[in-house]
């Protein structure tokens, strides 16, 4: 087993380990829907959203792609495709990040400091 699918197996892991609800689609590892929580003291709080998260077969050298399932408004997120605009996400991913930094950090910062 290679590197990258070792971590892609730990990251994800971590993942189902942790608060989140995780469902594997297609009884995969590649391809998963999590729910999301709106951070406390933000105007999505007491919300929740499925967010989809697609890995690479490169991850964790290329960022996964996330994406919300159901409907959100926010300026950094498609409004018809979900898909997230983040910089640390799309452009500045490094592999010292992981699925957990993605939800624990990332998303909750997102939604908490809008960049329009």
């Amino acid at each position: 087993m290679s590197s990258p699918s070792k971590r892609r197996e730990m990251d994800v892991m971590k993942l189902m380990m942790s608060d989140y609800v995780v469902e594997p689609i297609n009884d995969g590892i590649n391809e998963l829907n999590v729910e999301f929580h709106g951070p406390k003291e933000s105007l999505y709080e007491g919300g929740f959203w499925k967010v989809r998260v697609e890995l690479p077969d490169a991850y964790p050298y290329k960022s996964p792609s996330i994406g919300f399932l159901n409907r959100i408004f926010h300026p950094n997120v498609d409004e018809l495709s979900g898909s997230v605009c983040l910089d640390v996400i799309n452009q500045s991913w490094s592999p010292m990040f992981d699925l957990l930094n993605v939800f624990e950090v990332f998303l909750p910062q997102l939604l908490l400091y809008p960049n329009p």
